[in-house]
C-alpha cells in the first residue's frame, strides 16, 4: 500500500485520539477512520477466523461480558487488537483502491500495533497520544458515549453492583497499566500528552506540526 497520505493516531484511553482525528479530517477535507472503524466489517467476519472480535457480536447475555476476571478480559483485549489489525489493514487497502480517495489525506484512530506501524509507515505519519493512566480508570464511566454507559448499567443490574464495579476497575487498571503506558511512550513515535489546559485547537496545531501538514 502507498501510505504517503495516511496518518495514524494511537495511544491510551481518554487521551483525545478520536477528537483529534475528527478535527484533522474536518480541517483538511480528509477521510476519517475513527475509533473501532473495523466494526463496519463485523457482520461479515467468520467467528472461527476472528473468535475474539465476534465474541461481542454473538454474545447472548451481556452480563457475561462484565463478569469475566481481569486475566480473562486482558487476554481477550490483546487478542482483539491482533484481529483488529488484520481487519483494519484490509479496510485501508480497499479504501486506497477507490479512485475517489486518490490524493486525499486519511486520518486513522487505529488498533494497529507499534511494531506493524514501524514496518509500514513513516515515523512522522504516526502520533502517540497519552493520558494519565489513573484518569483513564477513574473517569471511565464519566464519559457519555453509549457503550460505556451501557456497561455501567449492566453492572448496576448485578446482584452485587459494587463488586461488579470493583472488578471492572481492576480490569481497567490492568489495561491502563504503567507497562502499557511506557511501551507507548517509548515507541519511537512523537507523543502528545493530554493536557486539560490545552484547547482542541492547540492540540490540532501540534499534531499538524508533527505530521508536517
Amino acid at each position: 500500500m502507498d501510505l504517503s497520505n495516511v496518518y495514524f493516531v494511537i495511544g491510551s484511553a481518554y487521551a483525545g485520539k478520536s477528537t483529534l482525528v475528527s478535527n484533522l479530517a474536518k480541517k483538511h477535507d480528509a477521510i476519517e477512520l475513527n475509533e473501532n472503524y473495523h466494526n463496519e466489517k463485523l457482520s461479515e467476519l467468520d467467528s472461527k477466523e476472528f473468535p475474539n472480535l465476534t465474541y461481542t457480536r454473538d454474545l447472548k447475555d451481556w452480563h457475561d461480558f462484565i463478569r469475566r476476571t481481569p486475566d480473562e478480559y486482558v487476554t481477550w483485549i490483546n487478542n482483539v487488537k491482533k484481529e483488529c489489525e488484520t481487519v483494519e489493514l484490509d479496510i485501508l487497502k480497499e479504501l486506497l483502491r477507490d479512485p475517489k480517495v486518490k490524493g486525499k489525506k486519511i486520518f486513522v484512530d487505529t488498533n494497529i500495533s507499534i511494531e506493524t506501524l514501524h514496518s509500514i509507515s513513516a515515523e512522522d505519519h504516526v502520533i502517540v497520544m497519552l493520558s494519565d493512566p489513573q484518569i483513564s480508570v477513574s473517569r471511565f464511566f464519566d464519559r457519555p458515549d453509549p457503550e460505556k454507559q451501557f456497561l455501567y448499567k449492566l453492572m448496576l443490574e448485578e446482584e452485587n453492583p459494587q463488586a461488579a464495579l470493583d472488578n471492572y476497575r481492576k480490569i481497567l487498571t490492568r489495561i491502563n497499566s504503567k507497562e502499557n503506558y511506557d511501551k507507548l511512550e517509548n515507541s519511537g513515535f512523537k507523543v502528545i500528552y493530554r493536557d486539560e489546559n490545552s484547547s482542541e485547537e492547540e492540540t490540532l496545531k501540534l499534531a499538524e506540526e508533527i505530521f508536517g501538514i
